[in-house]
């Protein structure tokens, strides 16, 4: 599933096509992904001009001059395709600009979805009420880390895939985290001390910013809008790798979590 990375990188290679530029065709070519569409996103979207992009956890939004937001969410398989050269049976949703520039929501598995809210309204969207900070804002910091964790017994690597606690964190970058921090991810969240919460918050952020930089990680269908790959795989510290070294010398090891891997190096992660 693309993670906070991949996301960011999606929205932000969309920023040169769509921002400040007006929508003379939005074409939905079923009827649903995850869920049912709007049934007025044709309407609400034709004419308008897109005034920002941004990304709320795993999420992308797009505003226009309507006071609308389209935000959207790439489930496992989703991308946005620019300018593809034709359209495919996958390409669910098509925005085009008054330059001829097309946009192509692709999902092969519609695992994603797509909403349009009232920008006013955003904050309030269902999926948006409960989230905690954004990781790589001031305000997810070793404070809040510690508020959060405080008197938990579950294990810190449930604990940041927990949305309410931290936005956005998923599987690889969790586990690549955890390992630059030097914590178990089988540690009690809440026995883990200030010191070292205040190393992984900056682990958290320094993964997220080179991840980003790398354009994601690619892993199955996953490629940037401009069908480039993400090549923050080849910087991966533990993630996949099962049984090779760390760079302590010793094997990485792999565990199944509720359902995830989890990777992890027995010496180094205490």
């Amino acid at each position: 599933m693309p993670e906070l990375p991949e996301v960011e990188t999606t929205v932000r290679g969309l920023v040169p096509v769509l921002e400040g530029r007006r929508i003379v065709s939005a074409e939905a070519r079923r009827a649903d992904l995850r869920w049912a569409f709007p049934p007025d996103l044709r309407q609400r979207l034709t004419g308008a001009r897109v005034t920002g992009l941004g990304r709320r956890a795993k999420y992308g939004l797009i505003e226009t001059d309507r006071g609308d937001t389209l935000i959207f969410h790439l489930g496992m398989s989703g991308k946005w395709r620019v300018d593809p050269q034709e359209i495919g049976a996958h390409d669910h949703f098509i925005i085009e600009t008054e330059e001829g520039r097309r946009v192509a929501l692709n999902d092969p598995r519609r695992f994603g979805s797509l909403d349009l809210v009232k920008t006013e309204e955003v904050a309030l969207y269902k999926p948006f009420v409960a989230m905690g900070p954004e990781p790589l804002s001031d305000a997810f910091s070793a404070g809040h880390v510690a508020a959060a964790l405080k008197g938990r017994s579950a294990p810190i690597k449930a604990l940041l895939l927990d949305q309410r606690i931290v936005a956005g964190l998923g599987n690889i970058y969790v586990c690549e985290s955890l390992h630059m921090a030097g914590i178990a991810p089988t540690r009690a969240g809440g026995r883990i001390a200030r010191q070292r919460l205040e190393l992984l918050v900056e682990a958290i952020k320094t993964v997220l910013a080179a991840a980003i930089e790398a354009g994601g990680s690619s892993l199955r269908d996953y490629v940037r809008p401009d069908g480039e790959l993400g090549y923050f795989s080849r910087q991966w510290r533990v993630y996949g790798k099962e049984g090779k070294p760390c760079h302590c010398g010793l094997p990485i090891r792999r565990r199944v979590d509720g359902g995830r891997s989890t990777f992890h190096c027995p010496s180094c992660q205490r």
